[in-house]
Formats: structure tokens, C-alpha cells, sequence
């Protein structure tokens, strides 16, 4: 009896080591992420849940609505490896992601995706991803994973902080 509860411990060791690194890694670094719209005032007041396809950029230059700038960055902003699009998808919710190519991002070409109505594609590989559903998924084949998803909090207030994923 001694004998198989030893197996029985050494075999649940053995599986947990296994399963030690099997989480999985996405393509494009973990970079720092710190964003804050506030939607209840200033030039963010428009930016609005019931308004589906609506969206808002941050890159190193600052913050746009749609294409026009509408404040720069502050030093407390983080807008991760290839910027920030937080976007209304079709379920009139907020979603964010990181704008870099997970697979351009693997060969260390990174140029932000530019976004056309629902979707975010890639100048370097042609790749579309489908912010639209709430998912950015890969549309065309080319890349394997989705956008890097961000995490939005506060939406129930209004003032919405954007990081990274934990």
C-alpha cells in the first residue's frame, strides 16, 4: 500500500512539473500598459459605449479619437509595444488591445496595425484583425494568434484604465 501511494505522489509531482511552462506566451512583448479615459468629461465625453465602432488610440504621440488628436501623452501613460486601441465593439462593450502584429511582431518588424472600420491590419503582412467582435482575431491566415487583448476596468464609472492582462 506504502508502495502506490509513493507512485500515486510521484506521478502528481511529475504532472505538475509538466504543466509548469504550458501557459500560453503570445508573440508580442508584454509591455507596459497605463491608460486613462475618462469618458464623463473633456474631449472624451463622446466616447460612449452606445456608440458601436467608436475608438480611441494611444501611441507615443498622444491620444486621438478616431484620427484626430485630442491629447497628448502624459508621463504617467504606458501605450504598450505597438500603442493602444480601445474600441465599442458589436456587443456595445469596451474592449482594448495592443496594436502590434503577433506576427510581424515574431520576425521584430512592428509597425502598429492602422484600423479600418472593424478591423485592425497590419501594413507589414496584410493581416486583418476583427476588433469589431470584441476578439481581434486573425481574419486572413497569416498570423496565428490575436491582437495582445488589454484589460479595461471601470466601466461602470466611466473613467476607464487600461493595462495589461494578468
Amino acid at each position: 500500500m506504502k508502495g502506490f501511494k509513493f507512485i500515486g505522489l510521484l506521478l502528481g509531482a511529475m504532472l505538475m512539473a509538466g504543466c509548469e511552462n504550458s501557459t500560453f506566451q503570445n508573440s508580442v512583448p508584454a509591455y507596459p500598459v497605463h491608460v486613462v479615459i475618462d469618458t464623463r468629461m473633456g474631449d472624451f465625453v463622446h466616447f460612449q459605449r452606445e456608440i458601436i465602432g467608436d475608438y480611441v488610440i494611444v501611441t507615443p504621440q498622444g491620444y486621438f479619437h478616431k484620427d484626430k488628436l485630442v491629447q497628448p501623452l502624459l508621463a504617467t501613460d504606458r501605450c504598450g509595444y505597438g500603442g493602444v486601441i480601445v474600441y465599442v465593439n458589436m456587443l456595445k462593450d469596451y474592449c482594448a488591445f495592443d496594436l502590434a502584429c503577433p506576427h510581424c511582431a515574431q520576425k521584430s518588424l512592428c509597425r502598429p496595425c492602422l484600423i479600418d472600420g472593424l478591423y485592425g491590419v497590419c501594413p507589414e503582412c496584410g493581416e486583418e484583425y476583427d476588433i469589431s467582435s470584441g476578439t481581434a482575431a486573425p481574419q486572413r491566415g497569416i498570423a496565428h494568434e490575436t491582437l495582445r487583448p488589454l484589460s479595461v476596468n471601470g466601466k461602470e464609472t466611466g473613467k476607464l484604465v487600461i493595462s495589461q492582462k494578468r
